[in-house]
């Protein structure tokens, strides 16, 4: 099966806030905008982030947390499936400007099926964002 990019839509409460962290920070190139949006392509992907005014200047993203693996999970949540070596060039870099994660790099699931590097950070509009990797993806990404 031939692996296409995802396309995700995104709330934000400021478009040159946005713009600094999802393109200067995390260094996801930009395609086409708008004073309303913007396209960044996030490891191949389309991520656009839309302003919605309604969140305020000072506002967050609502979410919820579930319990997996000792740690509360943001649902919703979103991000990308990397080899591990990006994962930890990735950890590396956030770790420079990410004042707070949620959850700070680790391994999950060590020693079992389904063992993974994972992070949990939020942009500035509390959309949650997970970065994970896997040592052989294709044979452990749905393994059970």
């Amino acid at each position: 099966m031939k692996l296409t990019p995802f396309h995700l839509a995104i709330p934000v409460r400021d478009i040159d806030e946005a713009r600094d962290f999802y393109g200067t920070k995390l260094g996801f190139s930009e395609g086409r905008s708008t004073n309303e949006w913007i396209d960044f392509n996030m490891f191949g992907h389309q991520v656009v982030t839309h302003l919605n005014p309604n969140i305020g200047k000072d506002g967050k993203v609502q979410s919820i947390h579930n319990h997996v693996d000792g740690h509360g999970v943001p649902v919703p949540h979103f991000g990308v499936v990397l080899e591990f070596d990006e994962w930890q060039k990735l950890a590396d870099k956030v770790s420079g400007f990410i004042d707070e994660f949620l959850i700070e790099p680790y391994i999950r699931f060590e020693g079992q099926v389904g063992e993974q590097g994972t992070m949990f950070f939020c942009d500035p509009s509390g959309n949650a964002l997970e970065f994970k990797a896997f040592r052989d993806i294709e044979n452990e990404l749905f393994a059970k």
